[in-house]
């Protein structure tokens, strides 16, 4: 295991996390290279056909995460013109890069479009009209997939559902046809692709597989009417175990023989779009209890990160394990474990049973490295937390912790 007790204290690889915690002081995020490697690696190795990765960098934006899957042939799915420069900063290949979100502006456009990126998932017909705009006035063609909405359930949190009519991302499959049609037409595109994305955090793979049928009869068509397909964007969301005791975590070899399956007899290069599943369970946030309070019968653990740090569990009540840095054998407690932020919604877990954890000792929450430091804020002016590397039994700092300077950086009096 990536992260694992020895001796009632936790270790990330061969690092005693205590002594990042002696070095870089909490609240500190500590990321597992080679937890990040492994998972890289299975999820390649499950699929025969010609296919790219492209790492969701919305997942862990860090330049050394994404360096790292840089290194092993990764592309990247980004969705800003700031997760661009990330990605071309960490050596990414920019034929390997593609372009999501459903508001991407001029300067994104000619962005992408001046680096070279594989495609563009163009979500509306106004965006293909800008996109076409755009390109002829720098004399290029933009490569363009449409994100197609399969309008199939992906039985997940309803904030990370992305491929149902009601959602705002895609277009819809009924309407698919004819705006590859009025692509085919316009000077400044070249139609490469189809990309879809259900949702994320998907434990049962076989909406995506559904998904994935019914764009094969969408490329089934677009080819009859001499619309040439030569990439499919599964999109990403095969999800982690966050609860041992409930979750298992998908199969990404019976994932694969699904995806090989929907497309056989096509003659197309695959591309994915994991985040989660490549890190989510390679980081841990690791935060230092201060206080212990009572009100009446309720208890409560008050630690030094809070919700701007780790945002998962107030946005969808999201369930992280949290556990001692050090297992002493103290009393089992009910509480609710919170931090300092001026909101009833700052809290990681509500009547959480777990070894009391003395002050001035540390909890772990586990499974923070997807979604943790990416969407952490600077709410209450409370600067972000460091992020830590470990490969092996060495750890580098990726990102110091930010200041108090930094925080007021660029404001005018």
């Amino acid at each position: 295991m990536t992260f694992k007790y020895v001796d009632n204290e936790l270790y990330a690889e061969s690092v005693k996390v205590s002594e990042i915690v002696n070095e870089v002081g909490t609240p500190v995020y500590v990321y597992s290279k080679k937890h990040f490697i492994d998972q890289f690696t299975k999820f390649h190795r499950a699929f025969k056909r010609d296919h790219i990765i492209c790492f969701a960098i919305k997942a862990n934006s860090n330049l050394a995460v994404i360096k790292t899957f840089a290194d092993l042939g990764a592309g990247a799915d980004i969705v800003s013109k700031g997760e661009l420069l990330r990605a071309l900063k960490a050596g990414v290949e920019p034929s390997k890069i593609v372009f999501s979100g459903v508001a991407k502006i001029k300067d994104e456009i000619e962005y992408a479009l001046d680096s070279g990126i594989l495609m563009l998932n163009v979500e509306s017909e106004d965006e293909l009209l800008n996109i076409n705009a755009v390109a002829k006035e720098k004399g290029k063609k933009a490569p363009i997939s449409f994100r197609v909405n399969p309008d199939v359930d992906p039985k997940t949190h309803p904030y990370i559902s992305t491929g149902l009519k009601k959602n705002k991302f895609g277009v819809p499959y009924e309407e698919a046809l004819d705006l590859y049609l009025k692509a085919k037409e316009l000077e400044g595109i070249e139609i490469v692709g189809v990309q879809f994305h259900i949702g994320s955090q998907l434990l049962d793979t076989t909406p995506i597989y559904d998904a994935s049928v019914r764009i094969a009869k969408l490329i089934k068509e677009l080819n009859s009417r001499g619309i040439d397909i030569s990439v499919v964007d599964v999109g990403g969301g095969v999800g982690i175990v966050y609860n041992d005791k409930e979750d298992k975590e998908p199969s990404i070899e019976k994932y694969a023989e699904q995806i090989e399956k929907a497309f056989d007899g096509f003659d197309l290069r695959l591309v994915f779009e994991p985040g989660r599943f490549l890190v989510g369970n390679g980081g841990i946030l690791v935060s230092q209890v201060v206080y212990h309070k009572s009100n009446g019968p309720k208890n409560f653990m008050i630690v030094d990160a809070g919700m701007n740090d780790l945002l998962r569990p107030s946005l969808y009540n999201a369930y992280h394990k949290i556990e001692p840095l050090f297992k002493k054998g103290n009393k089992t407690i009910k509480c609710d474990i919170v931090g300092p932020i001026c909101e009833t919604g700052d809290f990681f877990a509500r009547d959480y049973e777990i070894e009391d954890v003395e002050n001035g000792d540390c909890i772990v929450v586990f499974s923070a490295g997807a979604y943790g430091f990416t969407m952490s804020s600077n709410y209450n002016s409370r600067p972000r937390p460091a992020e830590v590397l470990v490969d092996g039994d060495e750890f580098r700092v990726v990102r110091a912790r930010e200041t108090l300077e930094d925080l007021i950086r660029g404001e005018m009096l």
